[in-house]
């Protein structure tokens, strides 16, 4: 007897189905959906005229003169079509169908929700800036000694990266690209990051100040943190957009926030442990990290797009 698909299933399938266009006069081809590795289930408002592989053409965006073959094409209840293609297609790329006779296209393309979701678990678990990058290692390892401290400093730190994330696209848009001044993003980001950091710490230490001094010194280095400044780098090189920027400044800090969560949990349990005296210390938390690293190894490759 089949299996019925679960809640998960069906919510993904709802994330990942590019948009149905509003029904009006000429639109036949209502829904375009990609089925990795090499299939396109498209929906049609009525059936083409000629029916086969030859009623369709499917090309990617930035190749729209070299047409993907199309093997087999099959019907399906409720106006669907099954695509058989000769070559893999990717449930992340950007392609083109189009309907020879009668004569419609659609562009078909990640949903905008699951393509931020995408961006936002690939920065905190695939590509975490800590585990896999190795940067923000003073923080990390300076804070991560209690539960509680970093707890605080991650939440800290993912607030911070979210608002200088904003704030350096914002200037970097509307600013530094029209006067044609890029070359100065790293002062003008740096500058941006330290006046958030400083604001942060006279807020805490006027509000919570059991909180700033046990932050220390590493409250003040945030404006160093090599993470914080690559974000804003990494969405000036490829020029995203304001959500897309928004959601991998949201995904890193997260995935320091968990690096720092993860990492003193295991130093609080290793102070009951009997550690080598010669690995007491850093020595025993760079061998945990490392651990961690190896663990963190296991998402690479994981397309949530599939």
């Amino acid at each position: 007897m089949p299996r019925r698909p679960g809640l998960v299933t069906f919510l993904l399938a709802f994330l990942l189905t590019t948009p149905a266009r509003p029904a009006a006069a000429g639109d036949i081809v209502r829904a375009v959906r990609i089925l990795a590795p090499n299939h396109v289930r498209v929906e049609l408002a009525q059936p083409p005229a000629q029916p086969g592989p030859d009623a369709f053409r499917f090309t990617e965006a930035n190749a729209p003169d070299v047409p993907i073959v199309i093997t087999e094409a099959v019907p399906e209840p409720r106006g669907r079509w099954l695509l058989t293609l000769a070559s893999p297609v990717s449930a992340a790329g950007h392609y083109r169908l189009e309907l020879v006779a009668p004569a419609d296209a659609m562009d078909v393309h990640p949903a905008p929700w699951a393509w931020l979701l995408t961006i936002i678990l690939s920065s905190a678990l695939i590509n975490n800036f800590v585990f896999t990058r190795y940067l923000g290692l003073c923080v990390f390892f300076g804070v991560s000694k209690k539960r509680e401290t970093s707890v605080g400093m991650g939440i800290t730190f993912t607030a911070v990266m979210v608002a200088s994330a904003a704030l350096s696209w914002a200037l970097y848009t509307f600013l530094m690209k029209p006067l044609h001044l890029k070359f100065l993003q790293v002062l003008v980001f740096i500058g941006v990051v330290a006046f958030l950091v400083q604001m942060l710490d006279t807020v805490l230490k006027k509000t919570h100040r059991a909180l700033h001094k046990k932050f220390g010194i590493y409250l003040v280095l945030i404006t160093t943190n090599c993470i914080i400044l690559a974000v804003p780098l990494l969405n000036a090189a490829a020029d995203s957009g304001p959500l897309d920027s928004l959601a991998l400044a949201l995904g890193s800090g997260v995935g320091f926030a968990l690096a720092l969560f993860l990492m003193s949990c295991a130093r609080e349990k290793v102070e009951l442990a009997r550690v080598p005296k010669s690995f007491e210390g850093l020595p025993i938390a760079f061998a945990l990290a490392g651990l961690f690293a190896l663990a963190f190894m296991g998402f690479s490759g994981l397309n949530f797009l599939r």
